[in-house]
């Protein structure tokens, strides 16, 4: 998951309209992917063949309770949840809560509220992951570059694909944005080895990397020569 919005969600709650509510606000808010159930027995099978991401839980269900499904389902923890119930009662959100659940809004609710309570969730259950997924993606001027795919996409939707070297040396900067990486710094991170000996090998590298990134790879505006000390990959508000 590289965004948020990418989290596959599952809502479990049996009034028709309420689904169709909470789908909107999602799909309005850009979530992608929102699987409902309208019982226990449906929810099941809609865990069973792919666990979700988030769950959203209502508690009144007419084939059982949500609590109850919560402990079957999330035994092991791994799934955050959000109970959405129309039980108001403390002890019934602090029971909830006990349980090991993430959060608990009561009926009816804002649904700005219900967008910001699960925006949270995901921050903080997939942080790593969120954070990890942002590195792999770089806005480089008006392409985009993805690390994971060695990939750079132009504004026409033209694909390039970066060799494993130029992947290594685009990595190297991009972990240092705006900030000089040596020429023996590169030269380690992707050969293991001191940039004597490795000069014209280097530069030919960095001038394929530019014909990539730039729209004049002679006169560069985001892959940046700083004369005798190495290279630096300009700030994102480069364009």
């Amino acid at each position: 998951m590289q965004r948020i919005q990418e989290a596959e969600i599952l809502l479990v709650d049996d009034n028709p309209e309420l689904l169709t509510l909470v789908g909107q606000a999602l799909a309005g808010a850009g979530y992608t992917c929102l699987r409902t159930a309208g019982s226990c027995r449906a929810a099941r099978r809609a865990f069973a063949a792919r666990a979700p991401e988030l769950m959203i839980l209502d508690i009144n269900l007419p084939d059982g309770d949500g609590f109850t499904l919560f402990r079957e389902l999330n035994a092991g923890g791994e799934v955050p949840v959000l109970f959405l119930s129309a039980r108001d009662a403390d002890a019934d959100r602090l029971f909830g809560l006990g349980l090991g659940a993430d959060d608990y809004l009561t009926k009816p609710f804002l649904t700005q509220e219900l967008l910001l309570r699960v925006q949270l969730i995901l921050r903080r259950a997939y942080r790593a992951q969120l954070q990890q997924g942002a590195a792999a993606r770089l806005q480089v001027g008006d392409r985009v570059v993805d690390l994971n795919d060695a990939t750079v996409t132009r504004p026409d939707g033209a694909v390039l694909t970066l060799t494993a070297t130029e992947r290594g040396l685009l990595q190297k900067l991009a972990a240092n944005r705006g900030h000089i990486v040596t020429f023996d710094a590169l030269c380690q991170a992707v050969w293991n080895a001191d940039y004597y000996g490795y000069e014209n090998t280097l530069g030919v590298h960095i001038r394929h990397l530019r014909e990539k990134l730039e729209d004049d790879p002679g006169k560069p505006r985001c892959l940046l020569t700083v004369r005798g000390l190495g290279y630096k990959l300009a700030g994102e508000g480069v364009s």
